[in-house]
């Protein structure tokens, strides 16, 4: 045994020596794709691998001799086999062990061989009373109410580690407040001139009087009342009074006219507040308001959300109407 040992172990030796030559005689070669190891390398991890294997298959080898050898020394005497009777299918069940089902175990049930043990000492007209043990879930989900009771009255009413109903509300509408103002914020930039509805707000106001202010004193003075551009004030319109005519208005412009196009600088809930605000202009009655141009505007008018026919100034009757 002694000889096998070294020679398993000088044949180790010599593939590690081997393994360890080939490494230090091996060029230096330019790294390669993938796992940046050059041939040498791969080939001393190769023999690393079998050498591993091999040493594996040896301790294996070496164990199973030691068996061999141990049972030639020391060879292990023969027993003759005791002949067992052959038991028929009853005897032989009851001696099988007999284990609980989780069935029987969830709803404790005994066995009927255990009845006489669990008879209570009185009966009435021959009828007795068993001592049944409680069922194991009724006390699996009696224990565990009470223990989720208790918690939950720490985590929510001792520790205020929880929100109760009043708050989970309050922070129900607060989310609910931010999602609305996100999704009147996107709705907002998708407005356009037939969907554009009259809103007097004061946050729109205050929105259309700053775009106003920016954009629009120049030709239209600064409370509406025109320079350049007509007066804004009165009731009198060249394109149409509606809602609709105006964002229309101030969406594409009026190039005949002067008008820049605003669609490009302006976003739709920038033109739908100025719109607003201009509209809300009327009756203003500013000093120095420049004269009526175009046509009355009725509320009821039924083409009220065309595109008017641009006109200089209104005619004779409708200066007498106003």
């Amino acid at each position: 045994m002694k000889k096998i040992k070294l020679l398993l172990l000088f044949l180790f030796v010599s593939i590690t020596a081997f393994a360890a030559d080939e490494k230090a005689a091996a060029p230096v070669t330019p790294a390669q794709a993938g796992l940046g190891l050059n041939q040498s390398e791969i080939l001393i991890i190769i023999l690393l691998v079998f050498a591993v294997v091999l040493l594996l298959v040896s301790v294996t080898l070496l164990n199973a001799f030691k068996v061999m050898y141990q049972e030639q020394l020391n060879p292990t005497p023969y027993t003759k086999p005791v002949k067992e009777p052959v038991l028929d299918y009853d005897s032989w069940l009851k001696q099988q062990p007999v284990k609980p089902s989780i069935w029987t175990k969830l709803l404790s049930l005994r066995p009927i061989e255990e009845e006489k043990d669990l008879v209570i000492d009185h009966a009435h007209d021959g009828i007795k009373e068993l001592n049944n043990p409680v069922p194991a879930w009724f006390n699996f989900l009696f224990y565990g109410t009470m223990i989720f009771a208790t918690a939950y009255l720490f985590y929510y009413h001792i520790g205020g580690y929880g929100d109760l109903q009043d708050q989970e509300y309050e922070n129900e509408m607060a989310r609910a407040k931010i999602e609305k103002t996100a999704y009147l914020e996107k709705s907002a930039n998708t407005i356009d001139e037939r969907s554009v509805k009259f809103d007097n707000t004061p946050t729109v106001l205050e929105e259309g009087r700053t775009v106003f202010t920016t954009n629009c004193v120049v030709c239209h003075g600064d409370k509406g009342q025109g320079i350049i551009g007509p007066n804004l004030t009165d009731e009198y319109w060249l394109h149409g009074g509606s809602i609709n005519n105006v964002f229309k208005t101030i969406k594409y412009g009026v190039p005949e006219k002067g008008m820049i196009s605003w669609e490009k600088n302006l976003n739709p809930k920038q033109i739908s507040a100025v719109a607003n605000f201009i509209l809300s202009l009327k009756g203003s009655n500013p000093a120095g308001a420049k004269a009526p141009q175009g046509e009355k505007y009725e509320a009821k008018d039924l083409k009220d959300n065309e595109m008017k026919t641009p006109t200089d100034s209104v005619n004779q009757a409708n200066v007498t109407k106003k």
